[in-house]
């Protein structure tokens, strides 16, 4: 069944009355339970939690075939998703393509280059979309009437459409330099949105108290564990396009440096339930020079954070104290893959260099991953045969201010032929001139 299908008469999934009870929250590191609750931390050692499930009853019955029978979306990955029992999903998002970028993988002297992209997931263009969806679900559970979340842009998006389209209210807080257009992609879903002169750390700080005070859902705050998991789907997703097989890299963006911890434990849960045979997957992350915690420390032999002021157009990727970079620089060093950063120009550049070559227009994050790439091939640490994918989480069309000034409209010509033979022959030699350079 398409995407398409499904529009006009509401979203009924094949997987019915899908979720699982067999999954509960526990201490990351003291392994305590902590049952299922609107929480994110260890009371006793103030560890984060993370969401565990009963493997045991799901191997033999979570089948590829079982897998392939249902709708194209991240929802048939559902036994592996923290959904409470009988949860019915009201959009269907994910699976978005797996595309081999050859025109890419020619530039930069690569020969197995793909691409995952995010940049077209439903329903705000970014893979946000797939963890507001299960926070949401566990915000429904849970009696919360109104959803919330801190944000430095793509989330905001996200959590506002989704929220109108699952009935909460909704409460938006963002640093007030947030670009336009996700400032625009906010509000018009009707949500409060709060711009707070600060970054996003701050932001963060101010929503934490919040969550203290008000009964809201903040889905990176006491919901992040299981908004945290639907970050896993663009694993199982690469895996089954894949055929059921793993890649040899994954490139991905760290901003909380979440995602590139998801996919490695998505990657995990495929092996131990024997979906896929078991193989090293390096994980290389990708950051902006100018907020670059994770990639400074992996680069410097730390196990632990800097935190940093971030001062980069890359604002999606704008953490300077990310959550989850401790776990982040694990999943990196210990596949021996790497972690690189690239500065602003270079970082419009690859928007620019993966829009030509590929014809997919890529926000800021999805240049600062093409660019890392890029860097990590001249480098050697990624070979040419080996099969590379790049994670490209959001659309270019958020982030157009970025490109102000790098393409003129030209002046208008008269609906005449002579003068288009003119402005012909004028671009040719511009052309020819420019080669000449």
């Amino acid at each position: 069944m398409s995407a398409a299908a499904s529009v006009s008469t509401g979203f009924t999934p094949d997987v019915a009355s899908t979720g699982s009870a067999k999954y509960e929250l526990r201490c990351r590191e003291c392994h305590k339970s902590w049952g299922n609750q609107p929480r994110s931390i260890c009371d006793y050692c103030f560890s984060p939690l993370e969401v565990f499930y009963d493997y045991a009853a799901l191997r033999g019955t979570f089948t590829r075939e079982r897998i392939a029978s249902r709708a194209p979306d991240m929802w048939r990955y559902a036994e592996l998703l923290p959904l409470p029992q009988g949860y019915r999903p009201s959009l269907p998002v994910g699976f978005t393509p797996l595309l081999r970028a050859p025109q890419l993988a020619e530039r930069m002297g690569a020969e197995n280059l793909f691409i995952k992209n995010d940049a077209v997931c439903l329903p705000t263009l970014s893979f946000k979309d797939r963890v507001v969806a299960v926070a949401l679900a566990q915000a429904r559970s849970f009696g919360f009437d109104t959803v919330a979340c801190s944000s430095t842009g793509n989330l905001a998006n996200s959590v506002a459409a989704q929220a109108a389209r699952n009935g909460f209210k909704a409460w938006i807080f963002v640093p007030a330099d947030l670009e336009p257009a996700k400032i625009l992609g906010t509000q018009v879903y009707g949500a409060k949105l709060v711009r707070i002169a600060g970054s996003y750390d701050q932001v963060n700080r101010l929503c934490s108290q919040i969550a203290d005070e008000h009964r809201w859902g903040f889905v990176n705050v006491n919901l992040r564990p299981y908004y945290a998991e639907g970050s896993k789907t663009v694993g199982f997703e690469i895996a089954e396009q894949f055929e059921w097989r793993l890649p040899d890299n994954v490139v991905v963006p760290m901003a909380g440096g979440s995602l590139i911890t998801k996919i490695k434990k998505a990657f995990d849960e495929l092996i131990q339930l024997g979906l896929v045979e078991a193989k090293p997957v390096k994980f290389f992350g990708a950051q902006a020079t100018g907020c670059s915690p994770i990639a400074t420390a992996v680069k410097a032999g730390n196990a632990e954070i800097e935190p940093q002021k971030p001062a980069t157009l890359a604002r999606s990727l704008a953490i300077g104290n990310p959550a989850d970079g401790h776990y982040a620089i694990k999943a990196i060093t210990k596949s021996g893959g790497w972690a690189e950063d690239v500065s602003d120009p270079e970082m419009i550049e690859s928007i620019q260099l993966l829009a030509e070559t590929e014809g997919i227009f890529t926000e800021t994050a999805g240049g600062v991953t093409t660019g890392c790439a890029r860097k990590l091939y001249r480098q050697g640490r990624i070979a040419p045969e080996e099969t590379t994918v790049l994670c490209i989480t959001g659309n270019g069309l958020k982030t157009t201010d970025v490109l102000a000034g790098k393409y003129e409209p030209g002046e208008p010509i008269r609906p005449k032929l002579t003068e288009f033979e003119a402005f012909l022959q004028t671009t040719e030699f511009s052309e020819i001139m420019e080669g000449l350079k």
